[in-house]
């Protein structure tokens, strides 16, 4: 496994990390905890670095299992883990007080089983609370040594650039693949002119590029793509359009449709590491094929034109989700 470094921080991690979440929550019941770390543990016999967690998985189930597997490896890896939500539940809206910030990485520490937090994110911009507040509270825990470095989830260009000047963020996450290319047109700029990297979520459209999902696809009661527009029955029909054409594509490269769309974002910079999620061993390893795969100019171009001629159905959030991003 090649690595990357994230921005200029000096953050360096695997090519590929691993998103952790769908193992606790959003995806339905959460994996049996032994067969989780067990994932998790083969991720790093496979080469992975990189991590991803928050205290709002579960809320906190999460952040337990990744400490659990990776404690035996600690100085081997990078975990990311987030605050921002009232008491860890999404359900109950956005907390970055300063207080707060510091409560959760008191409490991520014990439950990660560890010394200090090498990727702290804010999970959401919270309005209420001035980014500089933020980034000036996790400055203060950087200088205490709790916390390594800092980063943000799904923020504007503006708090990302006031947050900058206070702390330098290492790193935004933010939702980026072939079917969500929002953040090209002011994000990616923002991140290159600052040295900051770049860690997109849903790399595989939340599973859809893989081309396993279609109209008659069925979710679990508490799969939160049941919520989602680009999910309604209708969409998905017509947003086969675009794996299909992936798929040929993928074909003649004899790959398969998820390493091509993970490939396709990894030849996009290099201070760009996805953080694909699976539940199950052979996807963690298809999915880590990606590194192998090498896009020609010739491939990209031919890439872009397919998805700039596909029109895609369907909002990425319902509305209330989407009021929390870009502020």
């Amino acid at each position: 496994m090649k690595t990357r470094q994230l921005g200029r921080s000096g953050l360096t991690v695997s090519e590929l990390g691993l998103g952790c979440m769908g193992l606790s929550y959003g995806y339905g019941p959460a994996t049996d905890t032994t067969q989780a770390i067990k994932l998790i543990r083969a991720g790093v016999e496979l080469g992975i670095t990189f991590f991803d967690t928050a205290e709002a998985y579960g809320p906190f189930i999460n952040e337990s299992v990744v400490g659990e597997a990776l404690a035996p490896v600690r100085d081997q890896v990078v975990i990311a883990t987030k605050f921002g939500f009232r008491d860890g539940d999404v359900s109950k809206g956005l907390d970055s007080r300063p207080e707060r910030i510091r409560q959760v990485a008191e409490e991520a520490l014990k439950r990660l089983r560890t010394d200090r937090i090498d990727l702290f994110y804010q999970h959401r911009v919270d309005p209420n609370v001035p980014i500089e507040d933020v980034a000036g509270t996790v400055k203060e825990l950087i200088q205490e040594g709790k916390v390594k470095h800092f980063g943000l989830s799904e923020a504007g260009v503006e708090s990302i650039r006031r947050a900058h000047a206070i702390q330098p963020v290492a790193a935004l996450q933010s939702e980026y693949s072939l079917w969500w290319r929002e953040p090209e047109k002011e994000i990616l700029p923002v991140l290159e002119e600052l040295g900051i990297g770049f860690v997109p979520f849903s790399p595989l459209g939340k599973g859809f590029l893989t081309g396993a999902i279609d109209a008659n696809s069925a979710f679990g009661a508490t799969d939160f793509r049941n919520t989602v527009p680009r999910f309604a029955p209708e969409a998905r029909q017509a947003n086969r359009a675009l794996v299909d054409v992936l798929a040929d594509i993928a074909a003649r490269q004899q790959v398969t449709p998820a390493q091509l769309a993970l490939a396709w974002l990894l030849a996009q910079k290099p201070w760009i590491v996805p953080i694909p999620g699976t539940t199950k061993l052979h996807r963690l390893e298809e999915n880590l094929g990606a590194v192998d795969v090498v896009l020609s100019p010739e491939e990209l171009s031919e890439i872009e034109a397919v998805v700039s001629s596909v029109p895609i159905q369907g909002a990425r959030y319902s509305a209330d989700r989407q009021k929390l991003v870009g502020k």
